[in-house]
């Protein structure tokens, strides 16, 4: 996840920190196979992970066959994304940038997803705009975001009232908000899911992640997680692979 330099920065210990707890690594998994069952198949696709992180989604994508890129603003997520790919044999780069202004030439890509990003984004209209421009016609964008109707926002919503940086300027979205973020966009909404519908509560996450997928398709009230994939309108175009949009 890119965090921009406005906000305090979430680093790679962090990330570290919270999988190793069990409602870490269960919340993680539900989010992320939301995310790849969203974007469809990978194999042989252009995909931009823009906000990265350390790369975990990137691995995974790459895993699946997509050729995929990795973007963030922060050089120690970066750092941890490359110690993560070192070794594994797969067709992923990393490419430091903003969100805000990818340094990517139009429709380079057939897949953009951004998970937990754009709440963290100050301009997150610009943001989706640019996701929009680098992807091809027909192509796909996935974008994760923190619920704003849950209890995990509430809490959330408490810690920063009681100084936290990071949660005091996040925004989170409802599903109709994320919509209209990628229809002024010009994309076509094609799909919207919830996930994480239990408390931050380990075992209660434990026992309810059978569960999810299910109310995942009923309903986004009340999710922690929402995911929403929309397509650039147009015919499907045979694209070469990405490039720097600078010299």
């Amino acid at each position: 996840m890119s965090r921009g330099s406005r906000y305090q920065r979430i680093g790679p210990e962090a990330y570290r920190a919270w999988r190793a707890t069990s409602l870490g690594r269960v919340t993680e998994a539900i989010e992320r196979r939301l995310v790849l069952e969203l974007t469809g198949k990978l194999g042989g696709r252009c995909m931009l992970d823009a906000g990265c992180g350390d790369g975990a989604l990137l691995r995974a994508a790459a895993r699946r066959g997509a050729r995929a890129v990795g973007l963030d603003a922060d050089a120690r997520m970066l750092a941890a994304a490359r110690a993560r790919l070192a070794g594994a044999r797969l067709d992923a780069g990393l490419v430091r940038g903003r969100i805000e202004q990818l340094p990517f030439r139009e429709a380079a890509f057939d897949v953009v997803v951004a998970v937990t990003v754009l709440c963290f984004v100050p301009d997150a209209a610009q943001a989706i705009r640019e996701m929009a421009r680098v992807l091809r016609p027909g192509g796909r964008l996935v974008i994760g975001e923190l619920g704003r109707c849950s209890a995990w926002a509430v809490i959330r919503h408490v810690r920063g009232w009681l100084g936290s940086p990071t949660w005091r300027r996040a925004r989170f979205r409802s599903a109709a908000e994320l919509s209209a973020l990628a229809e002024s966009a010009g994309l076509a909404v094609a799909e919207m899911r919830g996930a994480v519908y239990y408390p931050p509560i380990g075992w209660l996450a434990r026992r309810m992640v059978r569960l999810d997928p299910r109310l995942g398709r009923l309903t986004t009230c009340g999710a922690g997680f929402i995911a929403l994939a929309a397509h650039r309108p147009g015919a499907a175009t045979r694209i070469a692979p990405p490039s720097s949009a600078g010299p």
